[in-house]
């Protein structure tokens, strides 16, 4: 297969942006985690809330996606950018999976897709060319804080919602873990300015992306 160019990549980069900005993408080889479960009842107010909350979860994914393709762009080893390559295609598969939930919701993903996507690709080519460690670093923080903020979305969904209650479950799992393999593949400990910067700006996109 031709190497492609660095330029080639960027085509292929802007692509990708593209389609996960506006399009669903295909479903992984894990299947859907809420096939099978049944929700009990839920009333308009709790429609609502669950769709606010996936949808949040879908622009974090969205955002993933980016951070993980611009942190693959610009590694400097390649073992490294085949591991971000890996770690986006599982972030795919939850973009699938929290779309797969606003559908069956009635209901529409965040109107700011496309920002959270490029805004997260340039912080991931930025962590890139600061060094793989540092990269790693981020890759940690992220999926730590991204974490974390799952367990709070799984105590605030309606209990009624068994379906969405699946999908988070599983996604924390795997959010941890990236977690952990970055910790082990020798990831820097971010500042404690930078983490803080992190988390206001996740504030920001989750106000944001459960109302539009």
């Amino acid at each position: 297969m031709r190497k492609l160019s660095f330029s080639d990549r960027l085509i292929d980069e802007l692509q990708h942006g593209l389609n996960t900005s506006h399009q669903r993408p295909a479903m992984g080889a894990r299947g859907y985690p809420a096939k099978g479960i049944e929700d009990d009842a839920l009333d308009e107010m709790d429609i609502a809330h669950s769709a606010g909350l996936m949808r949040v979860n879908n622009a974090g994914e969205v955002a993933a996606q980016g951070l993980y393709r611009g942190q693959a762009l610009g590694a400097r080893s390649s073992a490294l950018g085949a591991a971000m390559q890996q770690a986006a295609e599982e972030e795919n598969e939850h973009l699938n999976w929290c779309q797969q939930r606003l559908v069956e919701l009635n209901q529409r993903r965040s109107r700011f897709d496309g920002v959270w996507y490029w805004g997260s690709f340039g912080i991931g080519a930025l962590a890139a060319a600061a060094g793989d460690k540092w990269s790693l670093g981020f890759v940690k923080e992220t999926e730590q804080q991204v974490g974390a903020h799952l367990q709070r979305h799984l105590q605030q969904l309606p209990d009624a919602d068994r379906r969405s209650r699946a999908i988070l479950g599983s996604m924390c799992e795997d959010e941890l873990r990236h977690a952990e393999n970055a910790a082990k593949a020798g990831a820097a400990e971010l500042p404690a300015a930078v983490k803080a910067v992190m988390t206001l700006v996740s504030k920001v996109m989750t106000f944001t992306a459960y109302r539009i």
